[in-house]
């Protein structure tokens, strides 16, 4: 009985021996496939930029570059095949021209009474299909209930905008403003930040084509040119014009930044070269002239087989949501909207596709139907 125990034993540590043996040499066998089939996709991909940006087609190519550029990691792609100069070209023939900003208050009333398939938190959802993206609408019956929720005072890292929403007593919202999204921080915004009347960040120096973009007490939406503005200069305007909740985005076009903000004003239409941008996932706010908010968010880069949305097919979005005043915020893998204990839409990055990344600011969306 003791021999068989011990041959039992023998054989067991045996077996063993064989697994590791085997597993020592399944591991690097493994790697090496895995590498080599890495190796194969990023040369497919890096053929297929090359042909795009090298191929016959001048609005596939103007339509990537563009794209990569509004994209936080991407950048660097459209200089491994174009140089500075041809990268300027074409981000010149796919542009916006400045327009005037000046918001005439008298294009909107929010008294009147306002249409809709409102739910009990003056809240209507709808889909949009675009030809290279998918979209979903917030209309929000009540301005006065639209609200920068924030992780005031600033620390190194944001929230996640469930957390945004669910702690400021909201009950949906989306991504707000520029902020610093280096690993998925958040901590951060820049330019100005306004929450309940409260200027929590007032630093607008330094950032070319920055604009303040909230409401006013009047529940005006507000997109302001504040470029070149001082701190008091612009806590002067912030006091004077009553501003009580308000973001921060850019609106620069360049080699190493494509941003833009203003979409509509006083129903017009922004001027648009082209498609006016490249397409990416994208937030937008906008004011119907009933003083009911509009909050867009689109998908992209992949999702769904989706590239993302232009200027041009924002505008045309707005437009036909009945917008008299549009801006766009903060897009890309910011992009995200939350309602009824669920993302509507999220993030397009793998690791983050069912959250958000940490945001220190959002437009939040008090519940409750008060009209």
């Amino acid at each position: 009985m003791e021999t068989s125990s011990q041959q039992i034993r023998a054989e067991r540590r045996a077996k063993k021996k064989k697994r590791k043996e085997l597993v020592r040499k399944l591991i690097p066998r493994t790697l090496l496939v895995l590498a080599t089939t890495v190796a194969a996709v990023v040369i497919a991909l890096l053929i297929i930029i090359a042909t795009i940006v090298n191929g016959p087609s001048l609005t596939a190519r103007n339509t990537l570059v563009t794209t990569v550029l509004e994209s936080g990691n991407l950048k660097f792609i459209a200089s491994m095949f174009l140089s500075e100069d041809e990268i300027n070209e074409i981000v010149a023939k796919t542009s916006m021209k400045q327009m005037d900003t000046d918001i005439d208050e008298t294009l909107i009333d929010t008294e009147v009474e306002k249409e809709g398939n409102f739910d009990e938190n003056g809240i209507e959802i709808a889909e949009v299909n675009g030809r290279s993206f998918y979209a979903t609408m917030m209309i929000v019956k009540d301005p006065s209930k639209v609200k920068v929720a924030t992780t005031y005072p600033w620390t190194e890292y944001g929230k996640e905008l469930d957390k945004l929403v669910a702690e400021s007593g909201a009950v949906a919202g989306v991504n707000g403003g520029l902020y610093a999204a280096d690993k998925n921080k958040g901590g951060s915004p820049y330019g100005v930040c306004v929450s309940e009347g409260e200027i929590q960040l007032n630093k607008p120096s330094g950032w070319a084509g920055l604009y303040l973009i909230g409401l006013d007490d009047k529940d005006i939406l507000r997109i302001e040119n504040i470029e070149g503005w001082s701190p008091a200069k612009l806590e002067q305007f912030i006091k004077d014009e009553g501003i009580r909740d308000c973001v921060a985005f850019q609106d620069e076009a360049s080699d190493a930044n494509n941003h833009f903000v203003p979409l509509i004003i006083n129903g017009e239409a922004r001027e648009l070269n082209g498609a006016g941008s490249g397409a990416n996932p994208r937030t937008v706010i906008g004011q119907r002239s009933d003083g009911a908010i509009l909050l867009l968010v689109t998908d992209g880069r992949g999702s769904a087989g989706h590239l993302g949305a232009t200027a041009s097919d924002l505008i045309s979005v707005m437009l036909q949501f009945g917008a008299v005043n549009a801006a766009n915020l903060d897009g890309g893998s910011s992009s995200c909207m939350y309602y009824g204990d669920d993302y509507l839409m999220t993030s397009v990055t793998l690791y983050y596709a069912n959250a958000s990344w940490k945001l220190p600011t959002a437009f939040v969306v008090m519940g409750g139907d008060a009209q």
